[in-house]
């Protein structure tokens, strides 16, 4: 592993290491546009919230905030108490999509941007001259001072560099912030035995659950497996990928190209905590979520709908993060490849009609709308129960919303059912997602 800040660099040859990937995440992204926005905001821990209320969550926090212990997820109230001198600052999204463009603007007058992953994250496959290690060094060098000087002074990002994108992301989460770091071949896959498992992305809690059932506790045992037993242990192909990445083979993977989901959530304000009010927060998410699935020319074969509902302390199954007693549903339902918006209505009315009924389900204050099993364009097929003639009118009739609301704003033309809700749910920008609609 070489480290732009603690080993010396290898001589140029023809037998110098080469690498193919760079990835680059932005340090406390939404924090530190703030302190790029607001200088009085420099060098003080920040927060930033999506409301200014003690029960909500941080959705970021300064380094200077981490430092105390906050983090994203950290309650607010908690982070108060964790860091007296915390300010809090309500999320500006606008602001943050803007500094996410310039950003890629910046990547893209160094090296041309190939996935952008995230609102913070993006990658880019290098070619040539470019993957030679040193030249890699010095091109990420260069990227983190144009956007010191072209976006932002206080802007830092971390970058990883290695033979594929799997471990140029990994790389990129070893040294924060401001980090370089380098995975070459020479050095896998040893160079992984001193990550914890959860430093893998792909391995959360579930994950590492089902691998530590296998004996799997550790990134040496992970290591030692051979790729069908970590197939076994993961319970799918993606673990005999896992396995190739992890020594640094690069290959294309399809699976891997588009969306698997695109959905919306929303903590309901206390005028919509009614049955009503929920099923209008519902339709407005579906209308999103939607127009991000055409956009992304995607095809949805499924739709989920969650509901959490405030109850007693003696009837709750546990709390939500606000600390709200709650109760929670969830369904979800087969459909036959859509795109349009009527058909995808027409789902989330089978699932309401599904949602629990009584005393207890009376207070809804968190709704989440899903589309799943998500199909790009090319794999798309036609269903037999379905006519051309059906199918290509109803998404003209979309291709049509659309177009208007692209010109002149996201609410310009809607379904009546989404009528009650129109300004109660504004967007938010979840980190894995760049909301160039709204």
């Amino acid at each position: 592993m070489l480290s732009d800040q603690n080993s010396e660099e290898p001589r140029r040859g023809s037998t110098a290491p080469r690498v193919r990937w760079l990835f680059l995440d932005l340090n406390s992204y939404f924090a530190s546009v703030e302190q790029e926005k607001e200088p009085a905001l420099r060098n003080r821990p920040v927060a930033v919230v999506p409301l200014m209320a003690d029960t909500t969550c941080c959705i970021a926090a300064s380094y200077e905030a981490k430092a105390y212990g906050v983090k994203t997820g950290t309650q607010v109230g908690e982070a108060k108490r964790m860091c007296p001198d915390l300010v809090l600052v309500e999320a500006r999204h606008e602001l943050y999509v803007d500094y996410h463009r310039r950003v890629v603007e910046a990547v893209e007058s160094c090296v041309p941007v190939s996935s952008v992953r995230s609102i913070d994250e993006m990658a880019c496959e290098l070619m040539g001259r470019e993957q030679p290690l040193l030249a890699a060094m010095d091109l990420a060098r260069r990227i983190k001072a144009t956007i010191r000087e072209h976006v932002g002074s206080t802007l830092r990002c971390s970058i990883g560099l290695a033979p594929n994108r799997y471990l140029a992301k990994i790389a990129s989460d070893m040294e924060k912030p401001d980090g370089l770091i380098a995975l070459t071949q020479d050095l896998l896959p040893h160079a992984l035995v001193r990550l914890a498992l959860r430093d893998m992305v792909g391995i959360g809690k579930r994950m590492e659950r089902r691998l530590n059932a296998h004996g799997v506790q550790s990134m040496a045992d992970l290591l030692a497996l051979t790729p069908e037993q970590l197939g076994q242990a993961w319970g799918g192909v993606q673990g005999e990928r896992l396995w190739h990445w992890l020594r640094g083979k690069d290959f294309h993977d399809a699976e891997l190209e588009h969306a698997k989901s695109i959905g919306h959530q929303h903590v309901l304000p206390p005028e919509f905590r009614t049955p009503e009010g929920a099923y209008a927060i519902a339709h407005k998410l579906l209308h999103k979520a939607a127009m991000r699935l055409r956009t992304q020319k995607l095809w949805a074969a499924g739709i989920a709908l969650s509901l959490r509902f405030t109850v007693p302390n003696h009837a709750a199954s546990g709390k939500h993060g606000s600390g709200i007693p709650q109760r929670a549903w969830g369904e979800q339902l087969r459909l036959v490849e859509c795109q349009d918006s009527q058909t995808l209505i027409e789902g989330l009315r089978k699932l309401w009609s599904m949602r629990p009924v009584g005393a207890m389900y009376e207070k809804p204050f968190l709704v989440s709308v899903t589309l799943i099993d998500l199909v790009p364009d090319a794999l798309h097929t036609l269903s037999l129960f379905s006519t051309l003639d059906r199918e290509a009118s109803r998404d003209q009739l979309a291709a049509t919303m659309d177009q208007l609301n692209h010109k002149y704003g996201t609410e310009t033309l809607y379904f009546a059912s989404m009528h009650l809700a129109r300004a109660a749910a504004p967007t938010r920008i979840a980190f894995h997602t760049i909301p160039d609609l709204f």
